[in-house]
């Protein structure tokens, strides 16, 4: 299943704990909420303030015909204002300030927890379901969750306020007025449910929409070159048409209920001016306390139309708030005890006075591994590699190659047995310790914006500029970085976008390199270069190489002809192992997949 299928697709409720967890957020700056609230108290406060000037205006300057006293009362009014002005100012940048701690928090966790999740949460996760929730949705929830912990205690406290009021100049008046609100309550009930419905829609459409985009770019050639943009497009229309028909939807029900808050909140005022009207008439009620009443009975509304935008934008943010936590809370199928955490150190805090010396010596004990999707790819599988052994594995594609050595590294665990280094199952050693002396170079290497000597100091941040040039000269890559632009200095562009994939592979390698790892594992990495820089790659990796334990994982077969043992994998089982002589000499499946690619390149050479 999908990421975007999470747990709570099938849920029509709002997830008050989900809604905690978000707004612990907020809470982790209590001293600046605390400021904010008191400044909307205050504000809230000059709202209630107005229709008693107002009554006092009506009953004493009107009513009374005089102007005694009207300076201090304008007077008054001029500081209400300048009051109430100056704390909507503070309000304003208490709740912005809020607003960009709580996304700043939020992405800083999720980013880190990425960090730390295994290869097997990125199988089963898309780039665009990653994109959409460190992206849209932690910024509308944290837009949400600042100005809503501030909105919610301003409507709270005025509503309650503007009750206290209504029923103190005429509680039967007052209670009139209330009556409409349990009509509210059924109307947010019936439309929640069906709002938060469409919503879920139309959340899980934008992840698959940004997904389409992500594929459609890094996909332009491709689609191109085969002439598919029609096709693509068809597909890219099907999933926006859904969440376009999902947003029509929601948004018909949100405009049918806030208008219904609204008529609700002139029902409410008619019945006050009705009966209140009927009240004056028969001198039961002055004027200046009719018109206050009605001001309360217009503005009690507000505070209840501001609950029911909050709820319904919690409404609409439920699927974005669900999908946030659910990253966050996803368990990493590979994890340190406590015990290790505290003896060994975490991912970004290793205790590295208590790291045991690596050696090298890999060995697999009875190993089983399978995908979450049940897909077995090792059964009982062993294999021993002393210090500073070069072993190469070969085989055809899905043989498990790529998943032995990426069980060397820990990015997966063994399903069953263990994987030992030096002896010792390396589950009772933690992350870090293993994969700070771990080189591995890929098959399509990563570089990232920035300059050279940046992408290769990500190996070693203290790294001198002579040792970068040292790494540099040992992979033969330092004569085209002097022939570049700015040389050392020079941009790559995002992804390394401006050096070529040979270039590219030969700073991988160098960066690996100036590591200066006890165990290096070269997935293909001369798979996508050509012949010339190939040999380049080939001559440097003889040198380094030399006293480490080493895997490497060959496309190229005559690549490989001077490894200490050369395993050929099939069906997750080692089918022969020795040197290349000796497998040649049996003439077994590596000769038959040696000497079919060594006629297949000579007679491709020949055509050029």
């Amino acid at each position: 299943m999908m990421r975007e299928e999470v747990r709570h697709a099938d849920n029509t409720k709002i997830d008050l704990k989900v809604w905690k967890r978000l707004v612990d957020y907020g809470l982790h700056y209590k001293a600046r909420v605390i400021r904010t609230v008191l400044v909307l108290l205050v504000v809230s406060g000059a709202d209630l303030a107005y229709p008693l000037f107002t009554r006092y205006a009506i009953n004493h300057f009107i009513g009374g015909g005089t102007t005694q006293g009207l300076g201090l009362f304008g007077l008054l009014n001029v500081l209400l204002v300048a009051v109430q002005g100056l704390g909507v100012v503070l309000f304003v940048r208490g709740a912005g300030r809020l607003e960009m701690d709580i996304s700043y928090d939020i992405r800083q966790d999720a980013f880190i927890h990425l960090q730390q999740l295994s290869f097997s949460y990125y199988d089963t996760t898309s780039v665009g379901w990653l994109m959409a929730r460190m992206g849209s949705d932690v910024s509308r929830l944290s837009e949400m969750i600042a100005w809503s912990i501030v909105d919610v205690m301003w409507s709270l406290t005025f509503a309650l306020g503007v009750i206290v009021v209504l029923l103190a100049m005429n509680w039967k008046l007052g209670l009139l007025v209330l009556a409409i609100t349990p009509v509210l309550a059924v109307l947010c009930l019936y439309f929640q449910r069906r709002i938060l419905r469409q919503q879920r829609i139309v959340r899980k459409a934008n992840s698959r929409i940004t997904g389409a985009f992500n594929e459609g770019v890094m996909g332009a050639v491709t689609n191109k070159t085969l002439a598919r943009e029609d096709a693509a497009q068809v597909e890219f229309e099907a999933v926006t048409g859904e969440m376009k028909t999902a947003a029509v939807r929601a948004a018909t029900l949100s405009a049918i209920f806030m208008p219904l808050v609204v008529n609700l909140g002139a029902v409410a005022t008619a019945l006050a001016l009705w009966r209140g009207g009927l009240l004056t008439l028969q001198g039961a009620m002055d004027l200046g306390t009719l018109a206050a009443f009605i001001s309360y009975t217009t503005q009690l509304f507000d505070p209840i139309q501001q609950l029911a935008h909050i709820l319904a934008e919690m409404q609409a943010a439920q699927a974005s708030a669900e999908r946030v936590i659910d990253l966050l809370d996803t368990p990493s199928d590979v994890q340190d005890s406590p015990e290790i955490v505290e003896r060994y150190g975490d991912l970004f805090h290793g205790k590295k006075e208590n790291w045991p010396d690596i050696r090298g010596r890999v060995e697999f004990k009875d190993v089983t591994f399978r995908y979450k999707s049940g897909e077995e790819v090792l059964r009982h599988f062993n294999l021993t590699v002393e210090p500073g052994q070069n072993v190469a594995l070969v085989g055809e594609t899905g043989a498990g190659k790529s998943t032995i050595v990426n069980l060397v590294c820990r990015f997966y665990e063994p399903s069953e047995g263990e994987v030992c280094i030096d002896g010792t199952d390396y589950r009772q050693r933690s992350q870090l310790w293993l994969q700070s002396s771990l080189g591995y170079v890929l098959q399509s290497p990563h570089l990232f914006s920035g300059t050279v000597a940046d992408n290769l100091r990500f190996a070693r941040p203290e790294a001198t500029e002579e040792e970068i040039r040292a790494a540099a000269r040992m992979v033969h890559a330092e004569e085209f970085i002097l022939r570049l632009p700015q040389g050392y200095d020079t941009q790559v562009g995002e992804g390394g976008g401006k050096l070529s994939t040979g270039q590219k592979q030969l700073l991988s390698l160098a960066r690996v390199l100036l590591a200066d790892p006890k165990i290096f594992v070269l997935d293909e990495a001369t798979s996508s270069i050509d012949t010339e820089t190939e040999a380049l790659i080939q001559d440097a990796i003889q040198t380094v190489l030399s006293g480490r334990t080493s895997f490497v994982v060959a496309h190229r077969l005559s690549t490989i002809r001077s490894a200490d043992r050369i395993l050929v994998i099939r069906d997750g089982q080692i089918r022969e192992s020795g040197a290349h002589d000796h497998l040649m000499a049996q003439r077994g499946e590596y000769y038959s997949l040696y000497t079919h690619q060594y006629r297949r390149e000579a007679t491709r050479a020949a055509l050029e």
